[in-house]
């Protein structure tokens, strides 16, 4: 299954492209929950919020929505992996509020933070057996058969991440499940994606997953709505060629 969605929520921008003209701002994740069935939850990476507000989440949501989190930039940016015992158990604590919902959890590293497969060992452990969590290096030096054990070992997802089109990343499978995201396009209007480059990366998870397999896509080019847009018609190329996936709204307007 693809579940496809958008990297947040919370854009002005979206207005009269998710979002109509006049609609609260505080029941934008209803009316998102609408039209998609998963999100990929950025909050918790600059401030983590309380069990109460991932509680509320839950419950504004229908039954089947999925909501992947960000891991806190306490544990990423800060501890830089270090002594995780603290930080993963107290970002747990708080999004298990989520209940069913909760989706992975997403631990992107920051871009100076070189290799560490030990200490990257030791802050995977510290999740729940029952967590995905998914990683996103942002340094070279993380390309290495080590690494690539250490999140097999896991059954923990490189995260698969695309700049101008071109992955940024090897196109490892280290779990039975894989995580994609999206950050900006080559075509116009600037950050979008063309269609070519959307059957490309269609093409390139089909290497590598089988339709029953999970796979999580998001796109994270929200300027202009280029995200809900592009994820909508990734979908319906998606679609267009057997493959299930999550609901997706009809095409907005340009």
């Amino acid at each position: 299954m693809l579940l496809v969605g958008t990297s947040g929520w919370q854009y002005k921008h979206w207005r009269d492209v998710l979002y109509p003209a006049g609609l609260p701002q505080r029941v934008w994740l209803e009316r998102y929950a609408e039209c998609f069935g998963t999100v990929e939850n950025n909050n918790a990476f600059y401030r983590l919020p309380a069990r109460e507000t991932f509680e509320s989440w839950r419950d504004r949501t229908p039954d089947g929505f999925v909501m992947a989190v960000k891991a806190s930039r306490f544990l990423t940016h800060i501890k830089r992996l270090k002594d995780p015992e603290e930080p993963v158990q107290r970002l747990m604590d708080a999004a298990e509020g989520l209940g069913p919902k909760l989706g992975p959890v997403l631990v992107q590293l920051p871009p100076n933070l070189k290799a560490d497969p030990e200490r990257l060992d030791a802050c995977l452990a510290r999740f729940p057996r029952h967590v995905r969590v998914a990683v996103e290096p942002r340094h070279d030096s993380w390309w290495t058969g080590a690494v690539r054990e250490v999140l097999t070992a896991h059954d923990a997802a490189l995260c698969w991440a695309d700049v101008l089109g071109r992955p940024v990343t090897p196109l490892w499978r280290t779990a039975g499940w894989g995580y994609l995201r999206l950050h900006q396009g080559r075509a116009h209007p600037w950050p979008s994606y063309g269609d070519a480059s959307l059957r490309s990366w269609l093409h390139r998870l089909g290497e590598r997953w089988t339709p029953g397999d999970d796979v999580y896509v998001y796109f994270n080019n929200d300027p202009g709505g280029a995200a809900v847009r592009n994820a909508v018609r990734f979908a319906d190329l998606a679609r267009a060629e057997g493959l299930p996936v999550t609901p997706t709204p009809p095409a907005p307007p340009s």
